[in-house]
């Protein structure tokens, strides 16, 4: 399996992705920044998930409360993401900008793909098979960026 992101010896963090990887990521950053400043209900209702489902009122009073927030807070990591794309290495602070970016577009996406957690993986005839890969990508993507934000050292056994 392709490895973009892998904690070495030393500690760092290595990335690995080609031209093409990062001019889609930076694509996708771009394409998830026009929907949140678009405030598109219906494709980020996975990154503002319901909290009062009973209670109109209340859910209304609490996004009002906590919209702003999660939306620049939002922003600041696409930000980070877009300032650390061209990057071969990153701080584990940075990883985490990335892990929470990268969660953002896939979630996004698989909202508006209308993608469950039993979904099998793409079929060629899918009408949307490009953009059902490009969402299981970004979950082998965001994998590993777990993996490593979870992993300081590498086993001694692996490779880095």
């Amino acid at each position: 399996m392709q490895r973009w992101i892998e904690r070495r010896r030393d500690g760092t963090i290595a990335v690995e992705l080609q031209a093409v990887e990062r001019n889609a990521l930076h694509s996708l950053l771009e394409q998830l920044r026009d929907l949140l400043l678009a405030n598109d209900r219906n494709a980020l209702r996975r990154l503002y998930p319901t909290a009062y489902p009973q209670h109109e009122q209340l859910e209304e009073d609490y996004q009002s409360l906590v919209h702003d927030s999660l939306l620049a807070q939002r922003l600041d990591t696409i930000d980070a993401m877009q300032a650390t794309l061209e990057r071969t290495t990153l701080t584990n602070d940075e990883l985490g900008s990335w892990m929470t970016a990268v969660n953002s577009v896939r979630l996004t996406l698989g909202t508006l793909l209308d993608v469950s957690e039993g979904d099998e993986l793409p079929s060629p005839e899918d009408p949307d098979f490009d953009q059902r890969s490009l969402y299981y990508l970004l979950g082998l993507l965001l994998e590993q960026i777990v993996d490593v934000m979870f992993d300081t050292v590498p086993d001694e056994g692996t490779e880095g």
